[in-house]
């Protein structure tokens, strides 16, 4: 504010001046008074040259007058002169009165006046452009140009660059205001950088915690191998308990394979919370659909699991780990939801175009229980990352299961669909080679 009372102070003290000068010029300008006795002196001089024989015309361009040999006062040339206020006196010449003798100084004075102030005007002018461009050039440094850094600083801040500062002058008009925004964008760079620490210390946490979970799960299932390599010797043995050595091999399979499946899970739940669950690296390769059958039918501790009909030998493209990780996951999900028993069945599809533009032919494994079902309202989102549905707050999980399983599956070049049919029906499909 102060800035601007010092524009308009000091413009006008120079439109003042400027006013003066252009009155003072003025004043100076004005017709100058005759002096009589220097006109009859010229008289006198030019009667005398005439009476020594000079020629009018000499006379008249020697002492700028007019010289008219006419004695009538009604002439022309005499009327034309009075209307311009011209000084008229008689001209006598060797005692005889002959004509008149004429100055038109009033024309002359107007002629200077003309340019006086043609002068005036014009120097009025020049100071008021001189002044004009100052002020231009004073409204583009103080306003215009902080605004457009304003704009540019904006574009950086929206750009996400927090380095570049806001430039502060001393006669920045936007003073207070410019130095707000810096501290803003300071602020701004600060809160940034804790969160980006914070989200350090999360991922290091996360990544400690799962490490520490792994540690006993690989103990787990270095025991089960051990064990297991025991018991399957133990059946070779004459007179072994072979129901009992079975019972007991089936026991710790299923726990070396729960122990894997706890490993991957807490892998992934580690990639899912780092937001980075989209730059998970498939191993996809071309494996037997046998595989398929046979590690569904491992899952019998999860309940009565019913195989409808044989999987159709042939090679499908997967990634083995990540398909044993989502037949679990939703045989898992059947078993704590629903409760029943479990139906499995598999067919073969025709040439069909998936999502991504491919179109192939294709294994299909139909996994499906008895239960209530998932709610219409949960139906659309229950693969979505993080979302739980109604009937899962009392059972533990994070609601990544169904995520990650529609993510493999697409990963794999197939494909997972899922909906309500007298209980809970899910559909993978897996490309044949």
């Amino acid at each position: 504010m102060k800035n601007l009372k010092r524009i308009f102070i000091s413009f006008t003290i120079l439109m003042v001046i400027g006013i003066s000068l252009f009155y003072r010029i003025s004043e100076k300008t004005q017709y100058g008074k005759r002096d009589i006795v220097y006109y009859n002196d010229q008289l006198h001089q030019i009667e005398q040259d005439l009476e020594n024989g000079m020629p009018e015309s000499f006379a008249e361009e020697k002492y700028s007058c007019e010289i008219i040999m006419a004695k009538e006062i009604n002439n022309p040339e005499l009327t034309e002169l009075y209307v311009d206020g011209a000084l008229v006196l008689d001209l006598t010449v060797d005692g005889d009165y002959i004509g008149k003798v004429a100055w038109n100084d009033k024309l002359d004075n107007f002629d200077n006046t003309k340019k006086q102030f043609l002068y005036a005007a014009t120097l009025l002018w020049a100071v008021i452009l001189v002044l004009g461009y100052l002020l231009m050039f004073y409204m583009n440094r103080s306003f215009l140009k902080p605004i457009e850094e304003l704009k540019d600083f904006a574009i950086n801040i929206a750009k996400g660059d927090l380095d570049k500062p806001l430039p502060i002058r001393k006669d920045n008009m936007f003073g207070s205001f410019v130095e707000g925004f810096d501290m803003m964008r300071e602020q701004i760079k600060l809160s940034i950088s804790r969160e980006r620490q914070a989200e350090i210390a999360r991922k290091e946490l996360i990544q400690g915690l799962s490490h520490d979970i792994k540690t006993p799960l690989s103990v787990i299932g270095a025991t089960c191998e051990v064990l297991e390599l025991k018991y399957s010797r133990k059946m070779k043995e004459e007179g072994a308990p072979i129901e009992e050595c079975q019972d007991t091999l089936d026991k710790v399979r299923t726990i070396s394979s729960k122990a894997q499946s706890v490993s991957a899970l807490m892998s992934d739940v580690m990639h899912a919370s780092l937001e980075k669950m989209e730059k998970v690296e498939l191993n996809v390769k071309e494996e037997s659909t046998v595989l398929l059958e046979e590690r569904i039918r491992s899952l019998s501790s999860y309940g009565k699991i019913v195989l409808e009909n044989h999987i159709h030998p042939c090679l499908v493209y997967m990634d083995r780990q990540r398909m044993d990780q989502v037949i679990d996951n939703i045989i898992g999900n059947s078993t704590k939801y629903a409760g029943t028993d479990i139906s499995v069945s598999f067919s073969e599809t025709e040439d069909m175009l998936m999502a991504d533009g491919k179109s192939g032919s294709f294994i299909k494994i139909r996994i499906r229980d008895y239960g209530p079902g998932v709610d219409k309202d949960d139906l659309p989102l229950i693969s979505e990352k993080y979302y739980r549905g109604k009937n899962s707050s009392d059972k533990s999980g994070y609601g990544l299961g169904m995520y990650l399983c529609k993510m493999y599956m697409n990963k794999q070049g197939g494909g997972m669909e899922y909906y309500n049919d007298g209980g809970f029906v899910v559909e993978l499909l897996l490309r044949k080679v």
